[in-house]
């Protein structure tokens, strides 16, 4: 049973803890969760340029040694307020099974569980089902449910942190915290990223794809931060988060270490080309700001409605660029393949795919990305208003 510890003492009794510097704590949950996404970048990258030789990947590891960072963390946490005397802490918590912690902690706690134990899951899946270098796979979901529970871990720790300093210290919190909203929204990305490439950006699975959850995250991060351009700066450290693993990777060299290899490898191979979700972030952000106080299910309409139809007018005219000659360089990265991938199927980059058979289908298709938009962007709100007043 999960209750909610009485305080001690009133917040504003806490002034020292108001104005005192980033816990340490917060800095090792950012820390972790960016561990975290740098190393999924880094294993799809691996898998696709030397392939899965070992589960002992430095990528791998990278990905384990986060989850279990902020895990110790929130384990320290949850016994240190159990069995401490301090009673600003005891009164930021909530009590599970006996124990005493931030809610952060124990969601964190038990991610990073589940993180540990996706380990011997994919090993075996891959010993008995041969190697893969799919995504969506019941191993990697898992370890996805697992990295998802540390990621919002960390985040409800450094939101509670942030709604209970002032000053200098909140404003530092909140730069923190709209840093790590950035790198979750990497995180889910790149587990849509077999869902949105530039060949499918004509299609109405690619914005099914991008309406799931994105508008929960963008809207209720923004909503949580009180800072004007929430989501837009969000959406900014995704997108430079994604630019920078496709512009460094290829500095790095690498071969493959399995066959066949029908593509010669020298280097890393990147991640395509980010979607360009910083558009429609600025939209979200300037409707947020002119019509906070409107109804929410009008709002979400709203919101989702704009989501959606800027997601549309950017994305389908970057398509046609993606595809092009024009965009088969370093910058945009339309010139990489695995090594796995046969010189025969490279046009599959350059033409769309997954279209809608007719117009009919294709509008169905983007009513369901409506629909899906707007209750994301309903339930955005509802979390932002949440965390806006989380203090445990």
């Amino acid at each position: 049973m999960v209750q909610t510890a009485t305080p001690s003492i009133p917040y504003s009794a806490a002034s020292a803890e108001a104005h005192a510097p980033v816990p340490w704590y917060i800095w090792c949950g950012l820390l972790g969760v960016i561990s975290i996404v740098f190393g999924l970048y880094w294993d799809i990258s691996w898998h696709m340029s030397v392939g899965r030789d070992t589960f002992w990947t430095p990528a791998h590891l990278a990905i384990q040694l986060g989850g279990i960072l902020v895990a110790l963390t929130s384990v320290y946490l949850i016994l240190s307020t159990t069995w401490g005397n301090n009673r600003a802490a005891k009164a930021a918590s909530i009590q599970v099974w006996g124990f005493r912690g931030p809610l952060g902690a124990f969601l964190a706690c038990w991610g990073g569980v589940v993180m540990v134990t996706s380990a011997p899951f994919d090993n075996w899946w891959h010993s008995s089902f041969g190697l893969d270098v799919a995504i969506v796979s019941p191993p990697h979901m898992v370890l996805g449910v697992g990295i998802l529970a540390v990621a919002i871990g960390a985040l409800l720790l450094l939101v509670s942190s942030m709604n209970r300093a002032a000053g200098d210290a909140h404003r530092r919190l909140r730069w923190m915290y709209l840093l790590l909203g950035g790198v979750i929204l990497a995180l889910h990305c790149v587990l849509l990223s077999e869902y949105t490439n530039g060949s499918q950006m004509h299609g109405p699975s690619f914005y099914r794809a991008l309406s799931l959850a994105v508008p929960i995250i963008l809207v209720g991060l923004s909503r949580a931060s009180g800072y004007r351009w929430g989501a837009t700066i969000v959406a900014g450290i995704y997108t430079a988060w994604v630019v920078g693993q496709l512009w460094l990777l290829p500095l790095f060299p690498a071969t493959p270490k399995l066959g066949p290899v029908f593509t010669k490898i020298t280097h890393m191979v990147p991640l395509e080309f980010p979607t360009l979700i910083i558009v429609p972030a600025i939209a979200l952000d300037f409707l947020l700001n002119r019509y906070a106080n409107k109804n929410k299910w009008a709002l979400a309409a709203v919101l989702g409605t704009a989501y959606l139809v800027v997601l549309l007018l950017v994305h389908w005219p970057l398509g046609d660029f993606l595809i092009s000659p024009a965009a088969r360089n370093w910058v945009f990265g339309q010139n990489y393949f695995p090594y796995m991938q046969s010189p025969s199927e490279y046009h599959y980059n350059w033409e769309f795919v997954d279209l809608a058979p007719t117009t009919g289908l294709f509008l169905y298709g983007i009513g369901i990305a409506l629909v899906t938009a707007i209750i994301g962007s309903r339930i955005g709100l509802a979390a932002g208003d949440a965390l806006r007043g989380l203090r445990r």
